[in-house]
C-alpha cells in the first residue's frame, strides 16, 4: 500500500512491535563409546533413556557375567538429572571381534514364479539419420526412442527419449541401449538392454513370462514402422523365492535369532534386543500387504509389535511402494572425507529395518480396467511370520570379547574390549559443527594417562576448541590412582575447553543392578544437565546446591589438604561430606593462566552466548549491509543479553554494531562487524567469615 499522501486523505499505518525474542536452539551432550546394539559410527539422537534403551540396548553377557557399558550408565545419569537430548556415537573394534555383518532375513515365499528361458534379440536397422525411431510397447504404453543430433522438445505423452545417432549401427545401438536403460522403462525393471555389434539385445530383467509380450519396432518416423518383434520365451515353474529382503539398521550378533520355532511360535534364540517380522493381509486384488516388526522374544499368542506398516505394495510407481514407505538408505562413515555417506533412494522411516532389495517388483500392477495383472498376483509375499523365514541372522562375533575389561579393570590397552584407536573416526566426525550440535562431549572409558588413549583425548580437546561451542569432560587417570598422579597428569593440559574431575565413584548400575566403579566423566554430564535445568549454564555445576551426585561413595575420601592440592592443579575434587553425601566441589577448567575462563561456569556462559549470537548472525548472511540490518541484529541480541544479566550471568555488557566499526572500507569488503563486550559474573568459591569476640558492653561496628 502507499506510504505517503499526495492528495488530501487519511493514511492509517501500522508498526509491529510485538516481535518476541527467540531463545537459542538448545543442544545437549554427546557421548562417544560402545553400546550393546544400534547404528555403528552413525551419531544418533536420543531424547530419553527409554529411547536410548530401544536403540542401543542395556546389558550384555561377557565372560559369564552381566555388564553395562559406561555409555549406558552415563546416558541414564544424564537423563535422570534433567537432560533432554543426547547424541550417541557407537564405536566398535576395528579388529572385527565386534560385529560388522548385517542381520538379513528372507521375506516370505510365493509360488508360480517364472524361471529363465533364454534371451530375446531384436536386430535393428542402422540408425544413421535423424528422426529414426525405436519403440517399445508394454501394458498399453508406448516408449519412443528417437535418434537425434540435437536437443529436441519432448512430445505430449511424456514417453519420448533421445539418443545420439551415428553413422554406424553398432555405435547407434550402443547409444540406444543407454537410452533404454536410463529411461523410465529401464528404471522400472521391465527390461535390460545390451548390445553386441549391430544387434540390440533386450532381456527381461526378471526371468519368466512376466514380460512376454513386449513389442519392439524399428523404422522411420516418416514412413511408418517395420521389423516388429514380440519378446517371448519365458516359462513358469512352481518355486519359492525371496520377494524382498530386509536388513536391520543396527549391526551385530545380538540381532541374531536363527533357532527353530517351537509350537507356541517362539524363537528359541529370540530376545528383547532383536526383532522378527510378520506378513499380514496379503491381498492380490489390491496388490497390498502389511509388514509387522515384532520383538524377538514374543510368540504367536503374545505378540509384541514394535512397528506396523500397512498398505504396502511392490509397485515402484506407487507412493506405497515398500522401499518408499520403510526406507532403503544405508549410512556409512567415510573416513577419507570425514562424513556420513548415504546410499539408497528413500529415507529410513523405520527405527529397526530398511529394505535391502526388492526381487519381485510389480510395476503398473493394474491393467487399464483396474484389474490386477495375472503376471503379478503371484509376486506378493505370503501371510506368515517366523516359519516363513521370519527370523534374522547374519551378525557375527560377541557383544564384547571374553577378555574385555570393564569398570575399575579398564587398562591401557583394553577399555570395555576397545582400544583408543577405535574412537578415532567418531572423534573426527564430531568435529563437524554444522551437522552435530552439542554443548558437552565425553568419551567415558578413555583415560588421558594411558598411552594408547592420549592422542585420542588430544583430538577431542583440539576439536572442541576448534568448534568453540562445547566443553569436553575428560578423565585423567584410571582407578586406584593417587592425588599426586592425577595432579601431575592434569598439569600437562592447558585449555579452557576441557575440565577434569576426580576421583572415580561407585554407583548402582541402573540395568544390571550391580555396584560398579565408574570414572567421573560418566556422571558429570548429569551434573551439568541439572545445573541447566535448576539454574542456567552460567551457574557453577558444583557445590551442595547443584553438584550433588547420586552415587554410593567416592573412591577416596579427600581431606581439605588433598582438595587444595587438586584444585591448585586444575582438578575438580569430588568430595564426601557427612550428612550431605558426595558432591562435586570444584569448577575449574584445564586452563593454566588465571582468567575468567579458568572457571567452567564462565566457559559455559561464553558457549551459550556465542551459540545464540551466532544463530542470530547466521540470519544476516547475504543481507544488505545497512543500518536496518545492524539494528535487526541489535534488537535481537541486546534483549537476550539483558535476560542473561537479569538471571545473574553478567555484571554488564555492551554491543556495538554501527558506523564506528562498519566504516565504508569495511562495507566495501562485504563485511559486517559487531563487537560484544561482557563482564561475566564470578562465583563465590572462597568464603571468609571473620568472627570477632568483643568485651561485654562494646558497641558493634556499623
Amino acid at each position: 500500500m502507499a506510504e505517503t499522501l499526495v492528495s488530501p486523505g487519511v493514511l492509517a499505518r501500522e508498526t509491529d512491535q510485538s516481535f518476541v525474542t527467540a531463545q537459542p536452539v538448545q543442544a545437549g551432550a554427546a557421548i562417544i563409546g560402545p553400546t550393546v546394539k544400534g547404528p555403528v559410527e552413525i551419531p544418533t539422537l536420543v531424547t530419553s533413556y527409554s529411547d536410548y534403551q530401544n536403540k542401543f540396548g542395556t546389558t550384555f553377557v561377557s565372560g559369564g557375567d552381566v555388564y553395562s557399558f559406561l555409555t549406558s550408565i552415563s546416558a541414564y545419569n544424564y537423563f535422570n538429572n534433567g537432560g533432554t537430548s543426547l547424541l550417541i556415537s557407537r564405536v566398535v573394534s576395528a579388529s572385527n571381534t565386534w560385529n560388522y555383518a548385517e542381520a538379513i532375513p528372507t521375506a516370505g515365499t510365493t509360488v508360480g514364479l517364472a524361471t529363465a528361458s533364454g534371451e530375446f534379440d531384436v536386430v535393428t536397422t542402422s540408425f544413421d539419420a535423424n528422426g529414426e525411431e525405436f519403440r517399445l510397447t508394454y501394458a498399453g504404453t508406448t516408449y519412443r526412442f528417437q535418434a537425434v543430433d540435437y536437443v529436441a522438445e519432448d512430445d505430449e505423452d511424456g514417453y519420448l527419449y533421445y539418443f545420439t545417432s551415428s553413422a554406424t549401427a553398432a555405435t547407434a545401438n550402443n547409444n540406444l541401449k543407454n537410452a533404454i536403460n536410463n529411461s523410465a522403462f529401464g528404471s522400472l525393471g521391465i527390461v535390460v538392454a545390451t548390445t553386441s555389434s549391430a544387434t540390440l539385445i533386450l532381456s527381461a530383467s526378471d526371468s519368466g513370462t512376466a514380460y512376454n509380450g513386449i513389442v519392439g519396432t524399428t523404422g522411420s518416423s516418416d514412413v511408418g514402422f517395420s521389423t516388429q518383434v514380440t519378446l517371448a520365451g519365458g516359462t513358469n515353474t512352481t518355486s519359492e523365492t525371496t520377494v524382498f529382503t530386509l536388513e536391520t539398521i543396527g549391526k551385530g550378533a545380538i540381532w541374531n535369532n536363527t533357532s527353530s520355532i517351537d509350537a507356541s511360535g517362539s524363537l528359541g534364540s529370540g530376545s528383547a534386543d532383536n526383532i522378527r517380522w510378520e506378513i499380514q493381509n496379503a491381498n492380490t486384488s489390491s496388490g497390498t500387504f502389511a509388514l509387522i516388526i515384532r520383538r524377538g522374544d514374543d510368540n504367536e499368542n503374545n505378540k509384541n509389535p514394535l512397528e506396523t506398516w500397512t498398505n504396502l505394495s511392490l509397485d515402484p510407481t506407487q507412493n506405497n511402494y515398500i522401499s518408499k514407505v520403510i526406507g532403503d538408505q544405508t549410512l556409512r562413515y567415510n573416513s577419507t572425507n570425514n562424513y556420513i555417506e548415504v546410499s539408497g533412494s528413500y529415507p529410513n522411516a523405520s527405527n529397526y529395518v530398511r529394505v535391502k532389495s526388492v526381487a519381485l517388483n510389480t510395476p503398473y500392477y493394474f491393467d487399464n480396467t483396474g484389474v490386477a495383472k495375472d503376471i503379478y498376483t503371484g509376486s506378493l509375499p505370503s501371510n506368515g511370520s517366523g516359519s516363513y523365514g521370519g527370523s534374522f541372522s547374519g551378525g557375527i562375533g560377541n557383544i564384547a570379547p571374553a577378555n574385555a575389561k570393564f569398570y575399575d579393570q579398564i587398562s591401557n590397552t583394553n577399555s570395555q574390549g576397545l582400544s583408543g584407536s577405535d574412537y578415532t573416526s567418531m572423534v573426527n566426525l564430531m568435529s563437524n559443527q554444522d551437522n552435530y550440535q552439542f554443548n558437552i562431549i565425553t568419551v567415558p572409558g578413555l583415560i588421558d594417562a594411558f598411552a594408547t588413549n592420549r592422542s585420542v583425548i588430544t583430538s577431542v580437546i583440539n576439536n572442541t576448541q576448534m568448534r568453540g561451542d562445547s566443553i569436553a569432560v575428560i578423565d585423567e587417570v584410571g582407578y586406584g590412582s593417587s592425588v599426586a598422579t592425577v595432579s601431575s597428569q592434569a598439569s600437562s593440559r592447558d585449555t579452557s575447553y576441557a575440565a577434569t574431575y576426580w576421583p572415580w565413584v561407585q554407583l548402582i548400575d541402573p540395568d544390571s543392578a550391580k555396584n560398579v566403579w565408574v570414572p567421573a566423566s560418566t556422571v558429570i554430564p548429569g551434573v551439568y544437565a541439572f545445573t541447566d535445568k535448576a539454574s542456567a549454564p552460567w551457574f557453577a555445576p558444583a557445590g551442595i546446591n547443584r553438584g550433588g551426585l547420586s552415587v554410593i561413595r567416592a573412591e577416596q575420601q579427600l581431606s581439605q589438604t588433598q582438595r587444595d592440592t587438586l584444585y591448585d592443579n586444575k582438578v575438580n575434587p569430588i568430595a564426601q561430606f557427612p550428612g550431605v553425601g558426595t558432591v562435586v566441589y570444584g569448577q575449574k577448567t584445564l586452563q593454566t593462566k588465571a582468567s575468567a575462563l579458568d572457571r567452567v561456569n564462565v566457559r559455559r556462559l561464553l558457549i551459550n552466548l556465542k551459540s545464540y549470537i551466532s544463530q542470530v548472525a547466521n540470519t544476516l548472511v547475504f543481507e544488505q549491509n545497512t543500518r536496518t540490518t545492524r539494528n535487526q541484529f541489535l534488537n535481537a541480541v541486546n534483549p537476550y543479553l539483558e535476560s542473561v544479566q537479569q538471571r545473574q550471568g553478567l555484571y554488564a555488557f555492551r554491543v556495538i554494531m554501527d558506523d564506528t566499526n562498519n566504516t565504508a572500507d569495511v562495507i566495501d569488503r562485504n563485511q559486517l562487524v559487531g563487537q560484544i563486550y561482557i563482564q561475566p559474573t564470578r562465583t563465590a568459591e572462597f568464603i571468609y567469615l571473620d568472627f570477632n569476640i568483643l568485651p561485654t558492653g562494646a558497641t558493634f561496628p556499623a
